[in-house]
């Protein structure tokens, strides 16, 4: 056996010694599109060349050469295997989302299987498998015109019930630990009741001043767009006005025919297609546009559905007027597109030059040429695609609100798109949106919306007519609305920190000086920081039902899911100890500040296939929930270290008490945590199993849970090292085994390039071919 890079070559016959095989060119193509490779001979002094051709899924042709009296024979290629039935391709359904060409939400493969004993039909798809006498066939791919199909084929029946046996054993095992009388998990237990016992009969009040500390909190608000005195004497504009007006003048034209906030909800509520075939309210592109565009949810007064109606209206006004969001500290986009250095915001024009090309262009050819964009980079391509989701907004390209009457693909289009007559209803209603919006003109200046009313309840009835296939129902409808509304997780994270704070400033106080006073503002807080939980949970469960799935299938999703979990644990160990409690919620309300950063898209998306499976809910669920714990203990290790400091003689007693509390806890949360990481990581050995046919293949976020694992297997195992046994060190390693996580989490998803940020498919060994 010979390997050459990732390939490999096999001589049964032929003696190794004196053999010499080498690949002379990597890249070269036969015009028959095989593979070639091409290998040197050496036997009985004598040496010849042979080129041989074969391919992925091709048995290769033998070349035979002759040296001396011996023949030699040569092939490159696949390996056949024969089955002992077969199967036949009856229909291979590649179903996309609603209007896309190449977002596929699912695909099947509907066999028959034949042997002598029976004959059968089956269905083959991502997470289905089809088991018979053994062998075990998955869905891997499909020939681009959907017209193939592509199975990966296993045979190792008894190797897998073993393994899953095998699992299952652990995960009893495991979830023991955490049950068992007399396990390490029940004698932290145990010692936690009696660090209680000794906090309540302790009598003595130490009182310790701390000087020299101050909390304080700056809130920056920026007030950069103020409301303009608006002039009566401005006429309405022209949809092909072309007279030159200053942004003054452009400001005040725009909010002198804002639409009224009740009409715009109404139209806020119709339904578009967007580029992913998922359908959703305006109010939802409307919200998202402001965000990511503005980093605003608001423009000059208007709220988005007023802002994107205006867009909608008067769009050649709306590419002068300062819109689209400059990152701090990089001024070269700036210079390039000609603002001055401390803007903060820039129009839509000045990103293209008076021959109407893209200013930015040659740099962002590099930017997404480069596999892992450097900074300046990133900032490039952020911008464009805060100037494309702009443009596609004022030119209407986005309003995809008509369904396509019979289409199969369920495909909406714009106005815009509906150039020649379809012999459809969508012909006698495709000018509704440019009558709509003149209507919308005339009412803003009489005040009266029934014409344009009656008109947006006509389209939204011919959606329901002839899109009833993908339509929202009104429940969904009204939770987006709600959800975008309210932005929940956003609000929480200020009412996390200002709760959680002020509750660990009292939670100091009364290690210090125990009142009651300070008990009960504890207590207090504690209420509050579980109501905020509550709404927390309500948040997932509407975003898991307007969604369609699991809310933890990208990154904002698993963060906020992440801070969910953390809060859960903080509050299920805080009742053993109000300072946990504090120091979680403070933590939380970080986690979803971070959720919030630019860099993280928080708009609602599709599946890819081979997340929509149960196993996102038992696999993920399981895995990123046990960040929870993770992030509890290294909250807990530093404020055992904080304590730490601040303990002299005086004191010494009393923050002893305290520090035995959190730590007797932060060992709890770190068993737990590493308990749901060793059964998560397994359970997708499990999930890879059954989309793939293997259960391990050092993909980097497999390879780094594993590291965590062993990792935090080693924190909780150090006690039996004797210098490893102290209150420190073990609050030290727990800090710093977060490192781990932190890695498996953002260094995985966001810096490496593997299966888990599904970008690419996975390599299969043997495939079956149709």
């Amino acid at each position: 056996l010979y390997s050459i890079g990732e390939k490999r070559f096999v001589f049964p016959d032929m003696p190794v010694k004196g053999v010499v095989a080498y690949e002379s060119n990597n890249d070269f193509k036969a015009k028959n599109q095989d593979d070639a490779l091409v290998i040197k001979i050496q036997a009985e002094g004598q040496e010849k060349e042979v080129t041989l051709l074969g391919s992925k899924g091709k048995t290769g042709e033998p070349q035979t050469v002759k040296i001396g009296d011996k023949d030699y024979s040569f092939f490159f290629g696949s390996k056949t295997y024969e089955l002992p039935f077969t199967i036949k391709l009856n229909d291979f359904i590649a179903t996309k989302y609603p209007g896309t060409e190449k977002s596929y939400s699912a695909f099947e493969s509907q066999v028959t299987v034949k042997d002598s004993v029976e004959t059968f039909d089956a269905q083959i798809y991502m997470n289905h498998v089809l088991d018979y006498k053994g062998y075990r066939f998955f869905q891997a791919g499909f020939d681009p015109d959907e017209k193939g199909t592509i199975l990966s084929v296993n045979h190792d029946f008894w190797g897998t019930n073993i393994t899953y046996l095998g699992y299952f054993l652990l995960y009893i095992a495991m979830m023991a630990i955490l049950f068992t009388k007399h396990s390490r998990f029940a004698d932290i237990k145990r010692k936690l009741e009696v660090v209680k016992l000794k906090k309540a009969k302790l009598l003595t009040v130490l009182f310790f001043l701390l000087s020299g500390i101050a909390f304080a909190q700056d809130h920056d608000h920026d007030h950069d767009h103020e409301g303009h005195q608006h002039s009566t004497k401005e006429e309405k504009p022209s949809a092909h006005s072309t007279k030159f007006m200053s942004l003054e003048e452009t400001e005040k034209l725009i909010s002198k025919f804002t639409v009224d906030k009740e009409h715009a909800a109404k139209f806020g509520r119709l339904i578009i297609q967007d580029a992913g075939g998922r359908m959703k309210p305006i109010n939802t592109f409307s919200s998202e546009l402001l965000r990511k565009v503005s980093k605003s949810d608001t423009y000059e007064g208007m709220n988005s559905d007023q802002a994107f109606l205006s867009m909608t209206q008067f769009p050649q006004y709306w590419y002068n007027l300062p819109i689209i969001y400059l990152k701090r500290g990089n001024d070269s986009i700036r210079k390039i597109i000609g603002v001055e250095k401390e803007a903060k915001y820039a129009p839509l024009v000045s990103f293209f030059d008076e021959k109407g090309g893209y200013k930015l262009a040659n740099y962002l050819d590099a930017a997404y040429k480069e596999p892992v964009p450097n900074q300046f980079q990133k900032d490039f391509i952020d911008a464009d695609k805060k100037v494309n989701l702009l443009y596609s907004a004022l030119s209407g390209q986005i309003l995809k609100v008509f369904p396509v009457p019979g289409d199969k693909s369920n495909k909406w289009v714009s106005y815009l798109e509906i150039n020649q007559p379809t012999g459809t209803a969508l012909d006698s209603i495709k000018n509704i949106v440019p009558f709509y919006l003149n209507a919308v003109d005339k009412s803003t200046l009489n005040d009266d919306y029934k014409l344009p009313n009656s008109l947006l309840k006509g389209l939204t009835d011919y959606q329901k007519k002839y899109g009833k296939a993908v339509m929202l129902s009104e429940s969904k409808i009204n939770s987006e609305i709600m959800y975008n509304k309210y932005d929940i997780f956003k609000r929480l994270f200020y009412l996390y920190m200002l709760a959680g704070v002020l509750m660990l400033a009292f939670c100091i106080v009364q290690i210090f000086k125990n009142n009651k006073f300070t008990r009960i503002s504890i207590n207090v807080f504690h209420g509050i920081i579980a109501l905020f939980f509550v709404l927390h949970t309500i948040g997932l469960a509407v975003r898991w039902y307007i969604s369609g799935h699991a809310p933890w299938s990208d990154a904002y999703e698993s963060m906020i899911y992440v801070a969910w979990a953390t809060m859960f644990f903080g509050l299920a160990f805080g009742r053993k100890s109000k300072l946990t409690v504090a120091a979680t919620t403070f933590v939380v309300s970080i986690i979803l500040m971070v959720a919030h950063w630019q860099w993280m898209d928080p708009s609602i998306g599709n599946l890819q296939p081979v997340l929509n499976s149960y196993w996102l809910m038992i696999h993920v669920a399981v895995i990123v929930a046990s960040y929870g714990p993770f992030t509890l203990a290294m909250v807990l290790g530093l404020v055992a270290l904080f304590l730490m400091i601040f303990t002299n003689a005086k004191n010494k007693e009393k923050i002893k008490l305290s520090i035995d509390e959190i730590t007797y806890i932060n060992e709890m949360a770190l068993t737990v945590g590493l308990v749901m990481l060793t059964i998560g990581n397994f359970l997708g050995g499990q999930w890879a199993n059954e989309s793939w046919g293997r259960y391990w293949g050092w993909d980097p976020k497999e390879t780094w849970a594993l590291i965590s694992i062993m990792v935090y297997a080693f924190v909780i195992h150090a006690r039996f090292v004797p210098a490893l046994r102290g209150r420190w060190i073990y609050s030290v390693m727990s800090v710093l085994a977060f490192a781990s996580i932190l890695m498996t989490y953002f260094g995985v998803n966001f810096h490496l390039s593997g299966l888990h940020s599904y970008a690419s498919g996975e390599k299969q060994n043997v495939t079956y071919y149709f």
